[in-house]
């Protein structure tokens, strides 16, 4: 069995498509179909349901998928190891961000890079609620996210950064309130931008106006933090977001915010798949999340 077909096997899985797949492992359509043969002439079962397409793994296919991301996983960290005990200023490190977040993740990058100067990085947005299952398939190294989406158990490690904290924020021109704080149900009839449904902030916000017992006036909805920016600047409609989530230049840029109460403090934190034998890299970056300053990073 060869570590080729394993990757077939992964990238099989991602694409849903022979064509993508093989491209994406830079070889034809027909050898990626012959290596995926190969590998269940090996193991004696089907790992994918056929017909002129693809038709999805099998369960015996789900379960070889598994072992080659562990697999594969294995082989990255040894690899790193290696090159590592060469040359403890390279590596890679791929990072899983929830959206609210991603402001504060370039300075966090150069923070990793600082103690591993020619570090490669990849940054991949990702709900909150999916970063613990990119952990567990090996898709992501490191986890940025709320900490309540972690499951309970020895299966992580966390290392906390903040308390969100939650405000509305408009222009100089929209309706937010000039008080110390303002309420639920005066946010309500505000016109807003906010994020998606499946994100976890969203369910906050949500939760806060049930609490209240009142409907918020919603425009826009997007999982994307540059449009509801887009749309504060703008100023056509203000938006709830945590105070992580806000541009730099919120004065600079004709913005007013208002805290919002009562409103809960989730915590966010970095996250790791907890590992006996943790590569060199990853090893190196944990203890920098360990001295990791949330409010120099995050602006909170």
């Amino acid at each position: 069995m060869f570590l080729r077909q394993l990757t077939y096997l992964i990238a099989l899985d991602r694409f849903r498509h022979f064509s993508r797949a093989a491209e994406h492992c830079g070889v034809s359509q027909p050898a990626l179909s012959a290596g995926i043969r190969q590998l269940e002439n090996e193991l004696g079962v089907s790992v994918i349901q056929r017909n002129r397409r693809f038709l999805g793994l099998t369960a015996e296919g789900q379960r070889v998928l598994a072992w080659a991301k562990q697999t594969l996983a294995a082989l990255d960290g040894l690899k790193q190891e290696a090159a590592f005990a060469q040359d403890v200023s390279g590596g890679s490190l791929s990072i899983g961000v929830m959206p609210p977040a991603l402001l504060g993740i370039p300075l966090l990058m150069e923070s990793f890079r600082a103690a591993i100067p020619s570090l490669h990085q990849e940054v991949r947005s990702a709900a909150a609620g999916d970063i613990a299952r990119m952990l567990r398939e090996h898709q992501v190294h490191l986890g940025v996210t709320y900490l309540d989406q972690i499951p309970p158990g020895d299966a992580f490690e966390v290392r906390p950064l903040y308390a969100e904290q939650y405000v509305l924020a408009g222009a100089t021109s929209a309706p937010v309130p000039t008080g110390k704080h303002c309420g639920w149900a005066e946010v309500a009839s505000i016109p807003l931008c906010l994020f998606t449904r499946n994100l976890r902030c969203r369910q906050i916000i949500d939760a806060g106006f049930r609490d209240a017992g009142v409907t918020p006036t919603i425009m826009v909805e997007t999982d994307s933090i540059s449009l509801l920016h887009s749309e504060l600047r703008a100023g056509r409609l203000c938006s709830i977001l945590p105070v992580a989530a806000l541009p730099e230049t919120v004065g600079g840029a004709g913005l007013r915010t208002c805290p919002i109460v009562p409103c809960p403090a989730p915590q966010v934190g970095v996250v790791r798949l907890r590992q006996p034998n943790p590569s060199a890299v990853l090893a190196r970056i944990w203890e920098v999340c360990t001295h990791l300053r949330a409010d120099d990073i995050f602006h909170v």
